[in-house]
Order: structure tokens, then C-alpha cells, then sequence
């Protein structure tokens, strides 16, 4: 049972917010307050919302997948870290159809920006990364930096969409949400087949 609590509550607070988006429903306000007191459209913010593009974050991921298939001398952690990755657009694509939310009053007129798959990229590619060096990794200062970057990494992409505009706060607490759920899922596959010390 306390596998399956860490997904579960995950699950529950991805349906609360996903239900909130598309019933418009009291959390949506908040979430628009916050986001008025957080825009402040510069260029900084837009360079560290640049690190969750798939063209900066998925070459990041594929390195270090190659790195690991060479080092761990197995193929398995790898194959399922790409797999991860790939499930990003194939789970965040149709929800942002789905639930149709308009965007920030900083960004051009639109809809589909619930979750927010630069968030999702970034904590999937950056967070795979992580987790499958770690096993590598003797000295425990050198796992700690890892895990360090990786987190700095994936909360300066959530900073800089929030705070450029480029997204409302719940569309990153929801890809949080859709991407812990895949990591968990790749820390569970890479534990069960080998992939650690």
C-alpha cells in the first residue's frame, strides 16, 4: 500500500486541479490572482522558461541516456528513461485539447495551455536524467549535486513560465503532478530490474 500512495495522491491532485480548470471553479481565481501578482514579462524570466524546450532539454536526456547505456553496460534503465520522455507530448497533447484553457493576459490570444508541457518536458527530461546517473555515481556529494541541478533546473523552468506569463501557476503545479508520476514510474521499472547500487 505505501508504493502506490505517492501515485495515488498525485492522481487525486492532478483530477482536483484538472476538475477546477474545466469547471472554472474556485481555485481558478486564486490561481489568476497569484498569477497578477507573479507576470512580470523580462528577459530573464523568458531564458529560464527556454530550459524546458524540448530542443534544449531532450538533448540533455539523450546524453545522458548514452552515457548510461555505455557505463551501465545494460540497455533496460535507458529504453524506459526514453520512454518516459516520449509519453510527455503523448499525455500533455490531448489535455491541453481537452480542457482548452486560455491563456495569461501576457501572451497572445489563445487556448491550450493547460498543463504546461514545457514544465512536463523539463521535470521528465532533467528528473530521468538524475535519477539514472545516480546509480553511477559513488561519492555521495557528486549524487547530491545531481539531484541539486536537476531540481534547480526544472523549478527555474517553472519560475521563468510563471513569471514571464507563458503560463498560470496551475498549469506547472499540474505537470509537476503528470511528471512525478512518470519518474516514479521509471524509479520503480530501473529498481525492480537492476539499475542500482
Amino acid at each position: 500500500m505505501p508504493l502506490l500512495l505517492g501515485p495515488v495522491l498525485l492522481l487525486a491532485l492532478f483530477a482536483l486541479i484538472t476538475w477546477q480548470v474545466v469547471a472554472d471553479g474556485p481555485l481558478v481565481g486564486a490561481d489568476e490572482r497569484v498569477s497578477r501578482a507573479l507576470v512580470h514579462p523580462d528577459r530573464f524570466s523568458e531564458l529560464l522558461s527556454d530550459l524546458g524546450n524540448a530542443g534544449v532539454a531532450v538533448p540533455v536526456l539523450v546524453l545522458v541516456l548514452a552515457y548510461v547505456a555505455w557505463r551501465g553496460r545494460g540497455w533496460r534503465a535507458p529504453l524506459v528513461g526514453a520512454l518516459a520522455m516520449v509519453l510527455v507530448p503523448v499525455v500533455v497533447v490531448p489535455l491541453k485539447s481537452w480542457t482548452d484553457r486560455p491563456g495569461t493576459p501576457a501572451v497572445p490570444p489563445g487556448t491550450g495551455y493547460f498543463p504546461s508541457g514545457h514544465t512536463a518536458t523539463a521535470l521528465v527530461a532533467y528528473g530521468v536524467a538524475a535519477l539514472l546517473l545516480l546509480p553511477l555515481l559513488r561519492r555521495r556529494a557528486a549524487r547530491r549535486y545531481v539531484v541539486a541541478i536537476a531540481g534547480l533546473l526544472i523549478l527555474a523552468v517553472s519560475y521563468g513560465l510563471v513569471r514571464r506569463g507563458y503560463h498560470w501557476p496551475l498549469d506547472v503545479l499540474a505537470s509537476w503532478c503528470l511528471g512525478a508520476l512518470l519518474l516514479l514510474g521509471v524509479q520503480w521499472v530501473t529498481r525492480r530490474h537492476g539499475h542500482r547500487r
